[in-house]
């Protein structure tokens, strides 16, 4: 995974360290770049409609979206020539 727009997951990610990243988000973002980082195939994300996966269009178009709470969202684009996450942030949507 390269380039976090959101520092807070950058350091959850690279030094399992939660600060800066909602606290009550932390186990979930754990969980979900767990399986990110060992996603094969981006169709893999359609196995998980508890995390209501779904492409983004528009100017986002060729993002992805993952529930974390009720507002907030883990977003990222999948680089298909390097077969890498990134771009990946955390934003409240509403």
């Amino acid at each position: 995974m390269r380039n976090f727009i959101h520092k807070g997951l950058m350091k959850l990610y690279a030094d399992d360290a939660a600060k800066g990243v909602p606290p009550d988000t932390v186990d979930k973002l754990r969980k979900m770049l767990a399986f990110l980082d060992d996603m094969e195939d981006p169709e893999e994300l359609r196995a998980l409609p508890s995390w209501k996966v779904h492409s983004l269009t528009g100017d986002r178009k060729g993002s992805w979206s993952l529930s974390v709470t009720a507002n907030c969202r883990l977003t990222f684009r999948i680089d298909a020539t390097e077969r890498e996450i990134c771009d990946m942030n955390l934003e409240d949507y509403h």
